[in-house]
């Protein structure tokens, strides 16, 4: 890539800096079980411990209160974050129902690319037995890219279906 497209540092060559996965439970957010059960599922999948975010504010047209659970999130870093990027890239994605390959639009002017994931049981450590529930979530991988067109390159040469144009 440092070559391609012409960088003169290898600092300069864009990186995946990290994923962020996220989870809203605002539908089983009454029953106290579901939410621990997407909680431990995501730790699962991610290698992880997952974090419970708060409501900032109350929103009565969404019968939120101030401090009530809403989401469930993970940030992963180094090597768990290639970890998870294989596990999602060679093992997931290809058990994905009716998967085609990540549109290019899922990728942002940042080169951030942001795509959901509808079903968990896709990865093999979650069992559709021992969650109960299956719930989706969305992958934010963050990178220092900058521009789309060098983004998308990053994510083809780290072997994402991206399909064609």
């Amino acid at each position: 890539m440092k070559k391609e497209l012409g960088y003169k540092h290898d600092a300069a060559v864009p990186k995946i800096r990290k994923v962020v996965l996220n989870s809203g439970v605002g539908r089983i957010v009454k029953d106290e079980k579901a939410v621990e059960a997407v909680a431990h599922a995501l730790s699962l999948i991610a290698g992880q411990h997952a974090v419970l975010t708060k409501a900032k504010k109350s929103i009565a047209s969404f019968k939120t209160r101030q401090g009530m659970p809403i989401g469930v999130m993970v940030c992963l870093r180094g090597d768990r974050m290639y970890h998870f990027m294989d596990r999602l890239v060679s093992v997931a994605l290809p058990r994905t129902k009716d998967f085609h390959g990540i549109d290019a639009r899922c990728i942002d002017d940042n080169g951030n690319l942001t795509m959901g994931i509808r079903e968990s049981i896709v990865f093999p450590e979650v069992s559709y037995e021992k969650a109960g529930q299956i719930f989706g979530f969305q992958a934010t991988f963050v990178t220092n890219c900058g521009k789309k067109a060098s983004a998308e390159q990053l994510f083809r040469l780290m072997g994402f279906p991206l399909k064609k144009k």
